[in-house]
């Protein structure tokens, strides 16, 4: 079962909402954050990214940069740019993106639901990343940013959903950047409360679907809190991590596309060639061209499209990672071919997410920074659910979700 909670969100005014909210954390970088926050002390990147206080350079990590978060976080909710709901709620959150609409319920999880594995991750973590997110939440004791879960669909939290959703919701606004439009709701009825905590405990599992390091920060900081507390009973706050919730079916994953640097010494008839021993080769021309389906990729070379049909017997439509598209262009490509085998730490690679579509890569590559460009077919939600529940991980660089959870609505307090 999965446990959940409502929590008394920390949020701002409907007048400020536009002011505080911002891009999460892991998105942008310092000088990045600098820019969009500009002369707006109510961004909420002074508490995210809180280096833009400090001279260019100031790296992330620096102690002082953690300390800077939390005299913000107090700043905010001592000028009112951030306020207490006076009981505990659940929230629903929208966000539309090219007319398509997906509903997410903000919730708290249980810290023990993640250590027990009913929290399902599908990528492996970097402890460095998660002592960086531990900091951050034990300097705030608060959750400042929602980490991204899926559970499989639910008629009754569905038919609650939109009941809400034919109301006029707390915020709404389109964000700068990416366009997409934003939708935030206070769920104030006991009943419904009431029946999305039933709901919930009756799914054997959730499914992280962006925010690993995020998920793996608060089950630790959680774990560190109850041995500190000598009287611990289980339902204290700091058990409890902040997390948007979506039906599986509503989520759009995008293709998550490979560019590298050279072909490992080969001319490109030669790459090509190499290639044909399990892929089917077809020239596409000048054109942009996308992969159609699951096992074909398409490869942009010298100012030209190919297309790449994986043969049979190339991968198991058996195995949960052996028939992913990563998997198999990893395999047969990258590290075959062009020795590429670490995808973490090469620095002959480099990603970019489908949201920037298939003309940035061959802009890469025509500019002369890349020497060819790879664009998968997207990886399905329900593929990311058989891993993690096979208990697998995926490779790395395999999804790339949109759109990305705007930080700021809500805000998570461990006491």
């Amino acid at each position: 079962m999965a446990i959940v909670k409502p929590f008394k969100g920390i949020r701002p005014p409907k007048e400020l909402v536009e002011k505080v909210e911002s891009r999460p954390y892991d998105v942008l970088d310092s000088e990045e954050a600098r820019a969009e926050a500009g002369d707006n002390e109510k961004s909420l990147y002074h508490i995210i990214k809180p280096e833009i206080d400090f001279p260019v350079g100031t790296s992330e990590y620096d102690p002082r940069v953690y300390e800077k978060a939390a005299e913000n976080f107090k700043k905010f909710q001592d000028n009112g740019w951030l306020v207490q709901d006076s009981r505990e709620h659940y929230y629903i959150y929208a966000q539309t993106m090219t007319g398509k609409t997906q509903y997410g319920l903000v919730v708290c999880a249980h810290t023990d639901d993640y250590q027990k594995g009913n929290i399902k991750k599908h990528e492996l973590t970097r402890r460095d990343k998660e002592e960086d997110r531990m900091k951050h939440v034990r300097v705030n004791n608060a959750n400042i940013e929602p980490v991204f879960f899926a559970y499989p669909d639910n008629q009754v939290l569905d038919k609650l959903i939109m009941r809400y959703a034919a109301t006029k919701p707390e915020y709404d606004f389109i964000a700068p950047i990416d366009g997409f439009r934003h939708q935030f709701w206070v769920i104030d009825n006991d009943e419904d409360m009431q029946t999305i905590t039933a709901e919930f405990a009756k799914m054997p599992s959730l499914y992280i679907a962006d925010g690993h390091h995020r998920s793996a920060a608060a089950a630790l900081v959680g774990a560190e809190k109850q041995k500190q507390n000598p009287n611990h009973k289980g339902d204290e706050e700091y058990n409890y991590f902040m997390a948007v919730c979506f039906q599986a079916s509503q989520l759009t994953i995008l293709d998550y596309n490979r560019v590298v640097k050279d072909l490992n010494g080969l001319s490109s008839e030669e790459f090509l060639e190499k290639l044909r021993k399990n892929f089917v080769v077809e020239d596409k021309g000048t054109d942009i061209y996308k992969p159609q389906q699951l096992h074909e990729f398409s490869l942009y070379l010298d100012q030209h499209w190919y297309s790449l049909k994986a043969k049979e017997g190339t991968y198991d439509n058996t195995d949960p990672i052996g028939v992913l598209d990563v998997d198999i262009s990893s395999r047969l490509i990258l590290d075959e071919i062009l020795n590429i085998g670490d995808l973490r730490s090469s620095k002959r690679i480099d990603f970019v997410g489908g949201l920037r579509g298939l003309g940035e890569l061959k802009r890469r590559v025509d500019s002369g920074e890349m020497r060819a460009a790879l664009a998968l077919y997207p990886v399905t939600m329900q593929q990311i659910m058989d891993i993690a529940d096979s208990g697998k991980i995926m490779p790395p660089k395999a999804t790339w979700f949109e759109p990305k959870l705007r930080s700021g609505l809500v805000i998570h307090k461990l006491s």
